[in-house]
């Protein structure tokens, strides 16, 4: 579990694109931690039951819980938003 500071965007990137890779059983170079990489509609494996096991996973990882009324498909359209996103969780 990653303590629970603030963290840049751009330092979860590698991090987030290893756990949705993990989280989906994806091959290890198909995601560029990058902030443009497309996530929602763009990887088949990311589906409704994928977003709730991503979402569990990102809790255990970086010890945050998710209140799923701030989620939208804005937050999983590229790895960049989703990095947002958990960047902000963590500075609360």
């Amino acid at each position: 579990m990653v303590p629970a500071a603030p963290a840049s965007t751009d330092t979860l990137l590698p991090l987030l694109a290893a756990l949705i890779q993990q989280a989906l059983a994806l091959p290890p170079d198909r995601l560029p931690a990058e902030r443009d990489t497309p996530l929602l509609g763009a990887v088949p494996e990311l589906d409704s039951m994928a977003v709730v096991s991503l979402l569990t996973a990102l809790e255990d990882r970086f010890g945050i819980t998710l209140d799923e009324s701030e989620l939208s498909a804005e937050t999983f359209s590229t790895l960049g938003s989703l990095g947002d996103f958990v960047s902000a969780q963590l500075a609360r």
